[in-house]
């Protein structure tokens, strides 16, 4: 009995052959890649081997890994068929969707937000697709993460788009100008030249979603509005798709007074990074404390998203890991020093 148990445990595993044949339509190279970089992802990806002749593709490997890559390759045809075009990041990420979620690449991949000035921009994560169904569900969303999330970029598309359709009569973007502060009247200029460094990432953003000749059109009729958080206080605002970015540089009071401003047929996306806050010392940050006060409020979503969001250069991604992992050792020294401080 005992040589039979030993003789099972090493057998060699079961291998499986799957084919998958790829439609006249597609070319192979739209498949695999300039000179194959593509198939090379997939390959070093998984343990299965992969050949390739003509538009049939063969999959040698254990049942799990060979259906996984079927399963990919499946995938990647169908965001070539709703118009995606697949790069090396692409790729990646789906790979990453079917070995950790049980979402659909091509779905996440493949949802048109807004189209505009000859490209289309979609969600690259699982994450960034929960986040934008989230703003179509409910009034008011959070989107909070770390920078290069898109959580500005991807709110954003979804307001021109609400506006292109009707559903709302203008957009409404706003930032608090904290970096300038007490110091505001040490810059140089008039007030609108202190205050536009700080709202140009919105300006730019708007610019890659609009043509730029009509932006300046749009904003003298009061179509499009991009002003400081303060000018916020005392509205109300009905038939408007808002957006309060860099939100983690808004006080408490005034996220409380930004959100009270919400009025008829409008949607509020609030984006902000907490882990950099640059309000003055003994400042709580509004986008911290309004997660434990409005959480679990009916039509009110909070969208977390993190480091494996991240749609920049992948060292963004190792950066922000890096400091968090720093942060965290961080901490308990820092409470440690606060109670040695505490004694008397």
């Amino acid at each position: 009995m005992s040589e039979l148990n030993e003789s099972r445990r090493t057998a060699p595993p079961t291998r499986t052959q799957a084919k998958v044949l790829i439609p006249d339509e597609y070319p192979m190279v739209s498949l695999l890649g300039s000179r194959d970089e593509l198939l090379r992802v997939i390959e070093g990806a998984f343990r299965a081997d992969i050949h390739v002749r003509g538009n049939e593709i063969t999959v040698t490997g254990s049942p799990d890994e060979s259906s996984a890559v079927v399963r990919l390759f499946e995938e990647l045809v169908e965001v070539l068929r709703n118009g995606g075009e697949l790069t090396a990041d692409a790729v990646e990420r789906s790979i990453a969707m079917l070995k950790m979620t049980s979402e659909r690449p091509a779905e996440v991949l493949s949802l048109d937000i807004l189209s505009s000035r000859g490209r289309t921009i979609r969600p690259k994560t699982v994450n960034q697709k929960r986040y934008v169904d989230a703003i179509d569900k409910h009034t008011i969303v959070f989107g909070i993460g770390p920078a290069g999330t898109g959580k500005t970029y991807l709110a954003m598309a979804k307001a021109v788009r609400a506006l292109q359709e009707k559903k709302v009569n203008r957009i409404i973007l706003t930032r608090p100008a904290v970096e300038a502060g007490e110091r505001l009247g040490f810059l140089p200029g008039t007030l609108y030249e202190k205050i536009d460094p700080y709202l140009r990432p919105l300006y730019d953003a708007l610019h890659d979603m609009i043509d730029p000749e009509s932006i300046p059109k749009l904003m003298a009729a009061g179509t499009i509005e991009v002003a400081p958080l303060a000018y916020m206080r005392g509205r109300t605002l009905n038939d408007a798709f808002i957006i309060l970015d860099e939100a983690q540089n808004s006080s408490a009071e005034q996220m409380k007074m930004f959100l009270t401003r919400l009025g008829f047929n409008s949607k509020i996306v609030v984006t902000g990074d907490v882990t950099q806050v640059d309000l003055p010392s003994g400042t709580v940050s509004g986008l911290r404390v309004v997660q434990e006060i409005l959480e679990g409020i009916p039509d009110i979503h909070f969208a977390r998203l993190s480091s494996a969001d991240v749609v920049r250069h992948k060292l963004v991604s190792d950066i922000v890991d890096a400091y968090g992992r720093y942060d965290a050792l961080q901490e308990p020294k820092q409470i440690h020093q606060q109670r040695r401080g505490k004694r008397p």
